[in-house]
């Protein structure tokens, strides 16, 4: 079993319904899946920068990615319909909490001049989503191989939650979140 699903059952999900209150275990918010995306604009342009996009998040993930497709034509960005537009990948189980904990031991800690992720980017579910610039972050990235930089979003999907439950659980996953500062 993954460190963090196992801490999950162990610790956070006590922790959990004593500080929300919560009578029943399965109302207690859960992790339900990462989602990362990769949006490669560039790629209508050139093809090989999706084609790298894709073989990025494959090994980042260590499953294979999708490639998304433009619903809509938009001829101002001389984009057509059905073109590759980009590639996600989604994470459910024990690959989730493998790759959160590597997320929180290892990617962050590499990020150079990192103060915390914002406590404000959680939707009215719960759902909590964050950028990185680049994928450089990744021990699995050869940087000398390297021939696109491309950023991505990744979203944290949590089952019965709301932005302080989310909070919450975020926190006490280990997740390092800017520190208020107060006002006099």
């Amino acid at each position: 079993m993954a460190r963090l699903k196992e801490k999950y059952y162990s610790e956070i999900m006590s922790a959990l319904m004593e500080s929300q209150e919560i009578k029943n275990k399965m109302a207690c918010p859960k992790l339900e899946k990462i989602v990362l995306n990769m949006g490669v604009g560039k790629a209508i342009e050139n093809k090989k920068r999706l084609e790298a996009a894709v073989k990025d998040l494959s090994l980042i993930t260590g499953q294979k990615a999708v490639v998304t497709k433009a619903r809509n034509s938009i001829a101002g960005f001389k984009l057509r319909e059905e073109v590759g537009i980009g590639c996600k990948a989604t994470l459910r189980g024990q690959i989730m909490y493998e790759f959160l904990d590597r997320l929180i031991t290892v990617i962050i800690p590499r990020i150079r001049d990192f103060r915390g992720f914002s406590t404000t980017a959680f939707d009215q579910a719960g759902c909590y989503s964050l950028g990185l610039q680049e994928q450089s972050f990744f021990p699995e990235i050869d940087l000398d191989r390297l021939e696109f930089y491309q950023g991505m979003n990744i979203t944290f999907v949590i089952k019965n939650s709301n932005k302080k439950a989310s909070f919450e659980l975020m926190k006490l996953f280990g997740f390092p979140f800017k520190r208020e500062e107060k006002k006099n």
